[in-house]
């Protein structure tokens, strides 16, 4: 196994906010929360702190390349065609209740492609990551998607839709035309450890209707170098911006698809 330079400078940036983040989690309790659009959606000064680190060190690295960070929105880039996409805090709300599913997320985009992505679990120690040919990998351990080949076998993860999220009354068929179906579904509350749990087996699919660029992103390519899909919840081809998300296996893959079929 060789990393690559890119990805070298990912895992530090990831290793460092995350380590932040570590720091921050002691200090719960002091730290003031913020809220986007409703208490159901948060961020404190860790989100914040977390998303300077990325950006010191991916600017470090290529300081031509554009930014999107969940916190400070989109720097355009003297390269048009590079841009990190970064979610320096994913499960913000495990994060302050003391769950240790939160990561750290960094992706490259060119041209709207996914070529490399970083998923790091700091209070797990697991670091997922992959780029464009040269396989997925836990640590230093290469992973691939589960061997399960039907639906009923399936465990899979799932974005629920909170407060301030549209789409409940779809979520509420999707689970009736799956729950009788399915060995088990689970919210995690962070989709990226979602799509990173599809890409090493855990979960044979993931999928969420309301989710955002840098929630999804480094998954993206972690799963389809496991050997698995990613599309929208339609079975289009990925848009970033487009807002929805499916990675599964390839074997249900279509069915899947069907059950998500809007209401």
């Amino acid at each position: 196994m060789t990393m690559s330079p890119l990805i070298s400078a990912m895992i530090a940036a990831a290793h460092a906010a995350g380590e932040g983040l570590i720091a921050d989690r002691e200090r719960i309790a002091t730290l003031t929360i913020h809220s986007k659009a409703g208490a159901a959606d948060m961020f404190t000064e860790a989100d914040l702190r977390a998303e300077a680190t990325v950006r010191e060190h991916l600017m470090a690295h290529a300081p031509d390349y554009g930014f999107l960070g969940e916190e400070g929105g989109l720097t355009p880039g003297r390269d048009a065609d590079h841009v990190w996409v970064v979610d320096p805090l994913d499960g913000t709300t495990n994060f302050l209740t003391g769950s240790p599913l939160f990561a750290v997320n960094i992706a490259l985009a060119r041209q709207g492609d996914v070529i490399a992505g970083v998923t790091y679990v700091p209070a797990m120690n697991e670091l997922f990551w992959a780029e464009t040919g040269s396989g997925a990998w836990l640590g230093e351990k290469r992973i691939a998607i589960s061997p399960r080949t039907t639906i009923e076998e399936s465990v899979l993860g799932v974005g629920i839709p909170f407060a301030t999220k549209p789409d409940h009354d779809q979520f509420y068929a999707e689970m009736e035309r799956l729950t009788p179906r399915v060995t088990g579904i689970r919210r995690l509350g962070a989709g990226a450890i979602d799509m990173a749990w599809v890409a090493c087996g855990r979960h044979d699919a993931y999928w969420e209707q309301s989710v955002s660029a840098w929630d999804m992103a480094a998954g993206v390519v972690i799963v389809r170098e496991a050997g698995g899909v990613v599309t929208d919840t339609r079975g289009g081809e990925l848009d970033l911006m487009n807002g929805t998300v499916l990675a599964s296996t390839p074997a249900i893959h279509a069915g899947l698809l069907a059950a998500l079929a809007r209401v």
